[in-house]
């Protein structure tokens, strides 16, 4: 990407009322951001969904200014940054709609081939909070995945500090610019995360801090994840958010259970209770189903039961999925008319006859 193209992509999205999804319609429309300023506004008020209030100010030549600026910064720093449509952008996130047109990076971030899972949960993390999360992090080391999170107080630097322990890539996202750190206390991480993986952010070194920047930033924890993993969490939090952020992207969730009386378990708990979650108990749960194999290994195959005696239920999901290949959940929870809370038992016992096997993303398929 020259510098002209970047220059254009950073004042496409310093224009106000334009947000990532309607930048992406407009670039597909006129063929790149330098286009889209090029474009007669005639045309551009043609495009679905795009109206004089959400272009107002768009030829403002303010957004040029500004993103010269940043790019005079991001240079100065030596900040990475990948397109949407880019080679090096995060693959993951280039299939969520509200992923940001342009990620900056810092550090040695590589996602390629790589299995990779966002740890997220309370600020207040309770003790046995940080025991499972060090152990979670421990058994999976063999698998070597990458770990993400948000580098805030609780939850997310155990995270990173269980991953750098265990030498795993891990990637911190940030809800401000690459010139500040928050909270400035974990400053004293960012050289070991940074060796071990590195930061993202879609924040500009000019973009005032604020605490909404947080809902904003967990769209890219959950985005460039395969997986969300709830370790605690109060009746409402951020991390609640990302879990059902990453159910939006059709991601797996997990939750770690705990006590009714528990004040940090109810948001896992209720998670789980609402069928938004898989229940976590062992950390060997995660790469089982999410179809995780070491190097080198051979998954087994798994031979179906010859005469397997089915419920009539499990009939009606079996022929279902017979002619429909794979299909996700509470799809085939809608389209064999059955609660997904029982579909689920239905399906774990289709498993364990030999019939149907889970595979990532929340899908079923029959063997």
């Amino acid at each position: 990407m020259t510098e002209n193209q970047l220059i254009n992509i950073l004042a496409l999205q310093h224009v106000p009322k334009i947000g990532g999804t309607t930048a992406k319609k407009l670039i597909a429309h006129c063929g790149s951001a330098e286009a889209v300023f090029k474009e007669k506004k005639n045309n551009i008020l043609k495009i679905d969904g795009v109206g004089t209030v959400t272009i107002q100010g768009l030829y403002d030549k303010i957004h040029f200014e500004q993103a010269e600026k940043e790019l005079r910064f991001i240079k100065e720093n030596n900040i990475g940054y990948s397109y949407f449509l880019g080679a090096n952008y995060p693959e993951r996130l280039k299939h969520c709609i509200d992923g940001p047109l342009v990620l900056f990076e810092t550090g040695n971030i590589n996602l390629k081939n790589k299995y990779v899972i966002s740890i997220v949960g309370a600020r207040k993390i309770t003790t046995s909070g940080i025991a499972f999360c060090g152990k979670l992090v421990e058994e999976l080391a063999t698998y070597n995945p990458v770990i993400v999170s948000g580098f805030a107080y609780g939850t997310d630097i155990n995270a990173h500090k269980a991953a750098i322990k265990h030498n795993l890539q891990t990637i911190g996202c940030l809800a401000h610019g690459m010139n500040q750190i928050y909270p400035k206390v974990h400053k004293k991480y960012m050289v070991d995360v940074e060796k071990h993986g590195g930061f993202y952010s879609d924040f500009w070194s000019s973009d005032a801090f604020d605490r909404k920047n947080f809902l904003k930033r967990n769209r890219i924890i959950a985005g460039i994840s395969e997986a969300t993993i709830v370790i605690e969490s109060a009746e409402k939090g951020g991390s609640l958010v990302t879990a059902d952020i990453a159910n939006s992207y059709n991601r797996d969730v997990f939750a770690v259970p705990g006590r009714t009386t528990d004040s940090q378990s109810v948001g896992c708990n209720n998670l789980i209770k609402a069928n938004q979650a898989h229940l976590l108990s062992n950390p060997l749960d995660v790469p089982y189903l999410l179809g995780w194999q070491l190097e080198g290994e051979v998954k087994p195959v798994v031979q179906k039961q010859l005469f397997v005696e089915l419920e009539p239920d499990e009939k009606v999901i079996y022929n279902y999925l017979k002619d429909n290949n794979k299909e996700l959940l509470d799809v085939i929870a809608l389209n064999c008319n059955m609660p997904t809370y029982k579909l689920a038992g239905l399906l774990l016992n289709m498993e364990l006859k030999g019939v149907v096997r889970p595979l990532p993303g929340k899908l079923f398929e029959v063997i």
